[in-house]
């Protein structure tokens, strides 16, 4: 019997052992972790968002200059066809108010131990605690594992080892050095859906006060580095060194490379964005009376909390007490962002291994019989579903590769 090593137990090496051993392969699962799915446990926390159910274009729109790479990944694994597999695995599913699917009881547990449960009963052989070191001088894959280290041999390889955020969970990306020596092409990871520093930071008021609260419906606004206008409306979210939260998560891509192109970004919040311009300067430039400016602004035009406190941080008390000037800042409030956080910190990753470094079948051109799938390929996308979508998507394409390989190698070496 041909043997394969899933080396990463995240969704895209799950999926490939699943395609591995149904095709008749002996399936060796080996992961640096005490347990298997840490990250797919944790991105199920708040309600395990599987995929979204807008059409395919749309759909793929989502994966940005890597589309036409990730195309094929989809065609061959499309959403909807994932829904499918969950309901086989016994899991039922759902569509949400904004087209986001999700399990019936909103989280990843369920799904991930009838999944497991499907592999040990095909046979799929689970190794945790061995944390890949790369290959030996004989080819054989090399593991430190609790008793030192160990070798083993493998017909084919899959290698599922996740980005390089949340290195606490395994995804560390210490598997980019082990790749390069072997002449991989592999695009420099980068913080994807993170957060971003403001210029100069926070006041101790404002960041002891209000870091961790919302900002619930504004709208950002910036140009990036080629010109390009990005607008959208979402919430944010405050932190200790600037903004996080889905708006922020939505745009940070060019948020990234904008900065990375020319140092910082402008944005501009919308603070009302449901209420025209003319509007909002009618409601601030109302009589106030003996009321507060807080106070008139909360009853005249929505401002309160966080957003008030936002406008104090900003503004020079100058702005604050003249009418005209505060309603266009609470259209279009300047805020400069000067770097990305740290990748540990992101949700998820940029860069990695190249397209170019791998065939149709995602086999590494310079080590046939390896293959990649997940994070570690050179692709981003938003949350939403769309990160989950593609693992899986890819573990199934590197899994099909590698059994077709295995076939092939098998009935020639036969």
């Amino acid at each position: 019997m041909p043997t394969a090593a899933v080396i990463g137990g995240g969704p895209a090496g799950l999926m490939a052992a699943e395609v591995l051993v149904q095709g008749g392969v002996q399936v060796d699962l080996y992961d640096a972790m005490p347990s298997v799915g840490r990250k797919f446990l944790l991105a199920g926390v708040g309600g395990m968002n599987i995929t979204h159910s807008e059409s395919f274009d749309a759909f793929l729109s989502r994966y940005g200059a890597q589309a036409d790479s990730i195309r094929p990944l989809l065609e061959a694994f499309p959403p909807d066809a994932l829904r499918e597999w969950i309901h086989r695995v016994g899991v039922e599913t759902f569509v949400g108010s904004s087209g986001r699917v999700f399990p019936k009881e909103m989280k990843a547990a369920p799904l991930l131990r009838a999944w497991l449960h499907r592999h040990r009963e095909a046979g799929v052989r689970f190794h945790v605690r061995h944390r890949w070191l790369g290959w030996a001088d004989d080819g054989a894959l090399h593991f430190a594992i609790p008793q030192g280290e160990l070798s083993i041999q493998a017909d084919a390889v899959v290698l599922a080892l996740g980005g390089g955020s949340w290195a606490k969970l395994g995804s560390d990306g210490a598997w980019v050095p082990l790749l390069v020596r072997r002449g991989v092409d592999i695009a420099p990871l980068l913080p994807s859906n993170c957060g971003f520093d403001v210029a100069g930071g926070w006041s101790e008021h404002l960041r002891s006060r209000f870091a961790g609260q919302p900002l619930k419906t504004v709208a950002l606004r910036f140009s990036d580095a080629a010109g390009r206008v990005h607008q959208r409306k979402g919430e944010l979210m405050l932190s200790d060194t600037g903004v996080e939260g889905s708006l922020v998560y939505a745009v940070s891509a060019p948020l990234r490379d904008t900065i990375a192109g020319q140092g910082s970004v402008k944005v501009e919040l919308d603070l009302a964005p449901d209420k025209t311009l003319e509007r909002v300067i009618a409601e601030v430039t109302h009589p106030r009376g003996a009321r507060s400016l807080s106070s008139h602004l909360q009853s005249r035009a929505g401002i309160k909390g966080t957003k008030m406190a936002l406008l104090r941080e900003i503004l020079s008390a100058e702005q604050l007490n003249d009418s005209m000037k505060l309603a266009h800042a609470i259209k279009s409030l300047p805020l400069t962002l000067s770097a990305p956080r740290p990748l540990d910190e992101a949700i998820s990753s940029a860069g990695g291994v190249r397209f170019e470094a791998l065939d149709d079948t995602l086999m590494l051109h310079t080590l046939p019989g390896v293959f990649c799938a997940g994070e570690m390929l050179d692709w981003e996308a938003p949350t939403g579903g769309y990160l989950l979508t593609a693992c899986l998507a890819s573990g199934r394409v590197a899994g099909q590769g590698a059994l077709n390989y295995l076939r092939t190698h098998h009935a020639a070496t036969d």
